[in-house]
Parts: structure tokens; sequence; C-alpha cells
């Protein structure tokens, strides 16, 4: 089992190191045809998903999983959409980022490079494939895929998809590679003895996941352990935008990372807000669990809300709500019981707005704005390989330009230190 895992470090050193002179337009030529196949080959891809979905049936996996791990002739067409965005993105590596003087004559520069094998450990989404393989070799990276056993048919066809374009235009297929040995215990060796190989490991699923990622790994990590996301609902705020933000925020796809999990209503406009809000909501078969302030302003009956709500990611169509006396209160709120990934305010207010973005700890912080724009796509990114919620190195969507480190060139004419 050792022996496997590091060779697969070695490979993924060995193609690093081969491609990291590589021609910007070359690297895009492997994308363009690994479009290319995804399309020729859709029937195929589809035919080893369904036999992945059958699985998961069988197995009588959790449904927001399955929601994940489906694929359809609308979703491969927009992986191809995420590649070609890709495509367009200029080089991210050996960009010039400061330079400066110094009085001696020496030039300082600070210049973009790239992270080196990055390690990504994911559950259910065969699309993290084709994003991951697409983003880490556009910034001069190998990758390491270790995909869930639930996935493992539409991962490899994928996988071997992106190895053929890389052989097709003279690149070590060994840039991308994918785990296919489903034993468990490998993840374990992965995380505890690849040092020498793997430089990063970014996980990418449940909190189950991301937490043995965190308590096992001695490679540094990148990513977000949950997606508590929240809005808050200021009294200067308009309702039929309210209402909209809300759902979409809640509904448009509740297995996101970025899918509001807690609304929070400034108590002053419980009368005129609380009533539309959450009767639109369960118009749209949502269940809400809200405070005692909530209950008092609605007709309907919903379940009283427990502290355990504000922690809750519920990843389905529930909702918790909660009334608060003002915006340093939601700030708390948030502060306390989210989990920095994103949160957004609707005000018509500027100045309430500002102090709300600069105040809560969020990596993506928005104003009269879906939470549902959390994505890498959304930013302009093209894709991503996650979001992360650490305040060192990359915040929020880690795209292509997320996926490089940097450093510093110095030049001189035989300048010798006093």
């Amino acid at each position: 089992m050792s022996n496997y895992i590091k060779k697969i470090g070695i490979k993924s050193k060995i193609a690093f190191q081969k491609s990291l002179n590589t021609n910007f337009n070359k690297k895009n030529l492997v994308l363009e045809n690994f479009n290319s196949l995804i399309r020729k080959e859709k029937n195929l891809i589809l035919k080893k998903n369904n036999e992945d979905l059958i699985l998961a049936k069988k197995n009588r996996l959790k449904e927001n999983f399955v929601d994940r791990l489906f694929l359809d002739a609308k979703r491969i067409e927009n992986i191809r959409h995420s590649i070609n965005e890709i495509i367009k993105l200029k080089d991210p590596i050996g960009k010039i980022v400061s330079s400066w003087k110094r009085p001696n004559g020496m030039l300082i520069q600070k210049v973009s490079i790239p992270i080196g094998v990055i390690g990504i450990i994911f559950e259910s989404r065969p699309n993290v494939v084709c994003d991951v393989s697409s983003l880490c070799f556009k910034s001069g990276n190998a990758a390491i895929l270790r995909g869930g056993s639930e996935s493992i048919n539409s991962n490899k066809i994928l996988a071997d998809l992106f190895q053929d374009s890389l052989v097709k235009k003279g690149y070590d297929k060994n840039c991308i590679q994918l785990i296919e040995n489903q034993n468990k215990k490998l993840v374990n060796f992965l995380l505890k003895n690849m040092t020498n190989y793997i430089d990063l490991i970014i996980p990418r699923g449940g909190k189950k996941l991301v937490k043995k990622v965190q308590s096992y790994s001695k490679v540094p990590i990148l990513g977000h352990l949950e997606g508590i996301c929240h809005i808050y609902i200021h009294e200067d705020a308009d309702l039929k935008k309210s209402i909209n933000v809300v759902l979409n925020s809640k509904l448009r796809r509740t297995t996101n990372c970025g899918a509001l999990e807690t609304l929070l209503i400034n108590e002053k406009i419980l009368k005129k807000f609380c009533e539309p809000i959450l009767n639109s909501l369960i118009n749209k078969n949502c269940k809400i669990i809200g405070d005692d302030k909530i209950i008092k302003n609605f007709s309907g009956k919903i379940k009283l809300a427990k502290e355990k709500d504000w922690k809750t990611e519920y990843l389905a169509p529930i909702i918790s709500i909660k009334a608060v006396k003002n915006l340093e209160e939601a700030i708390s709120h948030i502060n306390k019981f989210g989990t920095m990934h994103t949160d957004s305010i609707i005000t018509k207010n500027i100045k309430v707005a500002k102090k709300f973005l600069n105040g809560v700890n969020s990596a993506i912080a928005m104003h009269n704005v879906s939470t549902q724009f959390a994505d890498g796509g959304e930013f302009g990114f093209g894709a991503e390989v996650g979001i992360s919620t650490s305040k060192l190195h990359a915040r929020g969507p880690v795209g292509l330009n997320q996926l490089t480190t940097y450093k510093y060139f110095i030049k001189g004419n035989g300048q010798i230190r006093d």
C-alpha cells in the first residue's frame, strides 16, 4: 500500500519538474483537447456516471450525495463551459507581482510560481476531476486526485480523458493522477506520510471528511469545514428584493456550501417582512425553524429553534430564522455561529452595508446578493478547486491565481553587504 502511494508521489514530482517551463499556449492546447474529448465521449461519461448512480441508490446514499454525483447533458455542458473559461484566463505563472529598486542598485522582484504537487481529496462530485485537473495543470502544478468510491467510474473516465490529452500534446500523463485504489487506509497514509511528495492538500466534501483531513494531515491544508451561511435583512431593506435573494440563496441548490442556512431579520420589520418571507419559503416546500419572536410574528406553525440550529449546516430545504435587535447583534451572531464562509446583508443603507462587510469574519461578505454566488465560476475564475475560509494564503474561491505562491528574484551588479 505504501509503495503504491509513494510511486504516485514520485511520478507527480517528476511530471511537475518536466512541465515547469511550459509554454502557456501549449498548456491551453491540452485543455482544448480535453474539452473536445468530453463532448466526443459524452455518452460514455453518462454511462459510467449511471453505474455510479445505480450503486449509490443501492447503498442508500443521502439525497445530497446523489445530487452532487449526478451528471446529465446540461451538467456536462457546464463542465465544458468552465474549461473554456479557464482557457481564456491569463497565465498566472511568472508574473511580476511587485518590483522595486534599493538604494544600492539591487532590483527586487516578487514573482508568481506554482505551488508544486497538490493533493485533492473529494466526495461525490465528478466535475471536481475536470475543474481541478484544468486549474492545477494551467497553473503549473501537478495533481493527485482521490475521489470517493461512490464516484469512481465517473472519476476514472474523466481522469483518463485528461491524461489522453496530456499525452497527445507531449506532456507526462502523470501531471494528473487519480488514485483508483479505494482502500480507505490509503487516505491516512497520504495525509501522514507524503510530506516529501505533496505540497498542499485541499479537501472537498462533508464535515466528516474535512475533519478527518484536518486531524490527520501533516501536509498543509487549504479548505473549509462547513458552509453555515447567513443573510441579515436590515430595517432599510426592500421586501421584494429580500424575498428573491432569500429564496435563491436557500433553494437554488440546497447542497451547495454557499446555500443559506440561517436568516436574521431586524425585529423592527418583523410585522411587515416575517409573513411574506416565511410564506414564500413554505410555498417552495422549505421547512422553517424559528426563534420565539419569529413564531409570534407568523400565523403558520413552525418549529421552535434551539441553539444547535444556529450551528447546523442543513444542506437541505430547511432554514433557521432568528430576529435580531440591530446590526451589531447580527454581526455578533454571524461571527459566533458562522464558519467564515459566505454572509450577506440586504439593505438600501450603504453605511450600514459597509459596517457589515467590514464586521463579519467571512471569507466572502456580500451586499444585496445571493449567497449562491460563492463560486469560482461566478467570480470569473472559470472554476474552483474549493472555497477557503483560511486567513492565510488564499481566501474564498480558490481558482487559477490562488494556486500559486511566489519567490523573490534579486538582481544586482556585484553588490556586497557592509
